[in-house]
Parts: structure tokens; sequence; C-alpha cells
């Protein structure tokens, strides 16, 4: 090639098909980042927009800065919900990932019957809509109408009831759990089909039994999908919306509107008409649980480090 053409020349600027090429990959991603802005990043920042201003009948709209996050540290409602979610997740979390942790083992095993039916059986119910389990629990537990009641009458027991202020945060704990310990047992039993059969084979010229096996082997090689399972709980219970929502009608003195803090902020923006405040409330249930989910990843990347 002649010195001097645009090929030898350093200094020469690139071709225009190099140029083309580097907007190839543009062109496949502009249409995913055109839906996360519209669909996340847009609500997001009018969200924060919303929660800097005040509006009223008399007065319109006005700027008030962070008057409404003041506001809601000073609120015992928001921070009633705030606690009582926090109560949930440190009960109901644990207990959930345990039961998956202890079914995939099981179904990991090779020794359970049925195992390809029993999978399916305890994936079941999370296909089951949040209302519908919601309202098909709601019924078993009404102690007039449901399961619990005609118990009572068939056998003349006093069983409790399950939708009373002191049981209704356990019953819908109980709900969650039956809806998501199957989607929990697949995360872990995906995790457990991908550890090298090398290390199995290892542990059992070592001698070791079965147990040994589990604590020393699957559980630890593991480590990545459990910290995942739990920041999915840990946000799925800050988002804790769908079951007191619907179980509420069912139970109207023992859940208030502000029973959860997304409740809360429904109930605030709907019903009150006090949309800066509720989106107030969602922001900083934003902020809680992603400093939380932050926590809780740094402490389990540690661990495996």
């Amino acid at each position: 090639m002649p010195p001097g053409s645009p090929a030898s020349d350093p200094g020469a600027p690139p071709r225009a098909k190099s140029t083309r090429g580097c907007w190839t990959g543009w062109w496949f991603l502009g249409p995913f980042m055109l839906v996360f802005v519209l669909v996340f990043i847009a609500p997001v920042v009018y969200s924060v927009y919303l929660s800097l201003f005040h509006t009223q009948m008399v007065g319109g709209t006005t700027f008030v800065g962070f008057d409404n996050y003041a506001r809601a540290f000073t609120d015992g409602a928001f921070w009633a919900g705030l606690i009582r979610v926090g109560l949930f997740l440190l009960i109901q979390v644990p207990i959930m990932l345990a039961i998956s942790l202890l079914m995939a083992l099981a179904v990991d095993s090779g020794r359970l019957y049925g195992r390809d039916f029993f999978r399916i059986s305890i994936f079941m119910p999370y296909a089951v809509p949040a209302v519908v389990a919601s309202l098909m629990w709601g019924f078993m537990y009404g102690t007039r109408f449901g399961l619990v009641g005609n118990l009572n009458d068939f056998f003349g027991w006093n069983l409790p009831n399950l939708l009373s202020p002191d049981l209704v945060l356990l019953s819908i704990g109980n709900i969650v759990t039956w809806e998501f310990v199957g989607y929990n047992m697949l995360i872990f039993y995906a995790a457990l089909r991908v550890v090298p059969a090398s290390l199995y084979e290892a542990a059992a010229i070592d001698g070791a039994g079965q147990w040994r096996v589990v604590a020393a082997i699957k559980i630890p090689a593991i480590r990545g999908a459990l910290v995942v399972a739990t920041i999915f709980s840990i946000i799925g219970s800050f988002q804790l919306f769908n079951e007191p929502a619907i179980l509420q009608s069912l139970a109207p003195n023992a859940i208030s509107s502000s029973f959860t803090p997304n409740l809360y902020a429904y109930s605030l923006s709907f019903a009150g008409q006090q949309q800066n405040y509720s989106a107030t409330i969602a922001i900083i249930m934003g902020v809680v649980t992603m400093i939380v989910a932050y926590v809780v990843q740094l402490r389990g990347m540690n661990k495996e480090a």
C-alpha cells in the first residue's frame, strides 16, 4: 500500500464502516434502554419531584422541600408499619428459606420417591396469583364461614381466630411462605445441580456421610444462591402489599390502612388524596430496601471470599 494512504497514515480518521459498526451495538441496546428509562427511571424521578411539593385544595401546589420527609420520620403510623414488616422479615424469611433449602436438598439427594412430581407440586403455588392465594387462605382462616369455622363446628374445637390482630401477621407469613417456597427451592436446586461431581467422589473416598456432604460441600457451594434468594425475599418483604390488602376486608379490625408502608402509601394516594406524601413514603421505603439488600449482599460476598 503506497505511503500516505488512509490505511497507512496513523493520523487518518477511522473509516465510516468502522463508525457504523460501533453504533450497531447501541441499536440493539436502544429499545431496552428506552423501556428502562420510561418504566423505571422516569417514575423514580417523578416520585422524587412529587415528594418535594405539597398540594392542597386551598392554595394549590407549593414547594416544601424536605418537609414531607421530616413529617415521615415523625409519623407514628409509618414507623409502626415499618417495624411490622421488619419483624415479618426477621421471622418469615429465615423459615421460608430453610424449608426451601431442605426441599432442594431432598430433591437433589436422589432418594426421594416421585422426585419430579414432588418438585412440581412444591413449585405449583408460585403459579397461583397472590390475590387468589390470599382469598383462598382468607376463606380457610375464617371462623364463621371457612375451614377453621367448619372444624370448630364439626369437632367442637375452639381454634383461635387466625385473622385476629395478634395472629394476622403470622397468617400472612404462612400465605407468603406457601407461595414462594417452591420458587426458592428451584433456585437452590439449580445451584445444587452444577456442583462438581468430583467433590462428591472425594467425599465418598474420605468416608463422609450424607450430613457431612451437605454441611461441607452442598451448602458452601450454593452460598451465592442463598444470598440471591435472601435479597429477593428481603425486597419482597418490604414490598408486602397484596396479602394484607386482600385480607383487610376480611379482618378490618386487624389490618389497618397503615398495616405496611406500601399499603399506607396506597391509602394515602388513592383514599387520602395525598399523592405528595405518598411519594415520600415510597421513596423512603425504596432507600431502606436498597440499603438493607446491599448490606446483605456485601456480607454474603465477604463470606464467599
